[in-house]
Parts: C-alpha cells; sequence; structure tokens
C-alpha cells in the first residue's frame, strides 16, 4: 500500500491495483501548487465530510476519471448524485466490501456542511482493511473515546490523525489518540495549510517519540509505503 500526501487532508492511496482520492483540497492550497489535479488518478474518492477545504476539486478529478465512485456518508453522496456523479452512500457503523478492500464509516466529532450551506451530513472517518494493510483515516476530527473501538476490529498498521489544533484535536490529543488505537506509527495530517493550524514539526515528533510513536510528517508529494 502507498500512501501519498497532497498536502492538508488530501491522500492518494494505491493499493489492489486501485487509485483512492481522500478528501481533495489541493487546487486551492498554495503550499501544494506542484500538485497538477488534473493528472491524479481516482477509481475512488472518499470523503469524511463536506467542508471546502476537503471537497474543493471532487469534481475536477471526477471529469478526468468519468468512473470514479464517491464514498462519502448519505448526504454527501446524494448531493454528488444529484450532480450526476457515480456514488456509495454509507453511515456510522457501516462497512461495505469494494474490489481494494473492506471499508467502515467511523465516528468523527467535528461539523459538516457544504460550501453553498447544503448540509454534509454527520463526518465521519475511514477504517479501510486489505490483504495487504489495514489504516484508519480519522477525518477532521476531536479526540474521542470511540477510537478505542476500532482495534477490536482490525489491528491497525498506520493511523491518519489530524495534529494542526483549533479545528482538530491537537499533537498531544493525536498522541493518546495513537494509544487508543493501539498503534505505533502515526501519519500527521491536517497542519500548516494556514495560521490557525501552524506546528512545530519537531516538537510533534519528540512527542510521539516520548510516548514510543513513530510520527510521520509528509513533504508534500512525496509517499509513504507501508
Amino acid at each position: 500500500m502507498k500512501i501519498t500526501y497532497y498536502g492538508h487532508a488530501s491522500l492518494g492511496i494505491e493499493v489492489n491495483g486501485r487509485n483512492i482520492i481522500v478528501d481533495p483540497f489541493i487546487s486551492a492550497n498554495e503550499r501544494a501548487s506542484h500538485i497538477d489535479v488534473s493528472s491524479l488518478k481516482a477509481d475512488y474518492i472518499l470523503l469524511t465530510h463536506a467542508h471546502g477545504d476537503h471537497v474543493l476539486d471532487v469534481e475536477t478529478i471526477v471529469k478526468n476519471n468519468s468512473e470514479a465512485v464517491i464514498v462519502s456518508n448519505a448526504e454527501i453522496a446524494s448531493y454528488y448524485e444529484a450532480k450526476g456523479y457515480k456514488t456509495h452512500p454509507m453511515n456510522h457503523g457501516g462497512t461495505w466490501n469494494f474490489d481494494f478492500g473492506k471499508v467502515k464509516y467511523v465516528n468523527a466529532i467535528h461539523s459538516s456542511s457544504f460550501p453553498d450551506g447544503t448540509y454534509g451530513g454527520n463526518p465521519g472517518g475511514f477504517v479501510i482493511e486489505t490483504d495487504e494493510k489495514n489504516v484508519y483515516i480519522a477525518g477532521d476530527t476531536a479526540l474521542t473515546y470511540d477510537m478505542k473501538l476500532i482495534p477490536m476490529r482490525a489491528p491497525l498498521d498506520l493511523a491518519i490523525l489530524p495534529i494542526g489544533n483549533n479545528f482538530t484535536m491537537d499533537v498531544d490529543d493525536a498522541t493518546i489518540a495513537a494509544e487508543f488505537l493501539e498503534v505505533d506509527r502515526v501519519l500527521g495530517y491536517h497542519f500548516d495549510t494556514f495560521g490557525f493550524i501552524k506546528i512545530e514539526k519537531e516538537v510533534a515528533i519528540q512527542k510521539f517519540a516520548n510516548k514510543k510513536k513513530d510520527l510521520v510528517l509528509l513533504e508534500i508529494g512525496d509517499a509513504l509505503e507501508i
């Protein structure tokens, strides 16, 4: 499994011959100006919630990948289905077997509405189980005790957690989340895009190291293989 960081909370995942894009907010991110959105391949687009900094480039990607399936909660799926796009609706606690692996939609504590004001349903995260690795993508969330439930069903190889504070949990809460999730390796995201979520990277890495955890902070465009 290969995970590419496209900045903010945007990811590309290559697994079992499929390309997955998560929460594409790239074209308006100055720090990701070297990423060509029109060249991204997508069989699936996973959306944790409807905020503009997570859905901005959905339609551009779909127009260049006409068979791409948007996977999200029922409200977000309905929003894009009305535009003529292919969707797969989910809701909290639900699991579906896709051709790349199994996806479970899990709880997140945040808010969710589209830039045009349309209700975006309840936010969530995704647990992806494959024959290669198991990954938890938290989405935008506070620290929640529900995270303890995730490893009871699927032991994780990697957790992808927001660490920027202000709109989500901070680094300290993320270290607790890693303990709840029983995972030793964390990919940090949702940080440094704008002033409210700036972090001190070396401090963050050390805080995880103090808990005997590995915090990975990728440069935009770089990839992690697990």
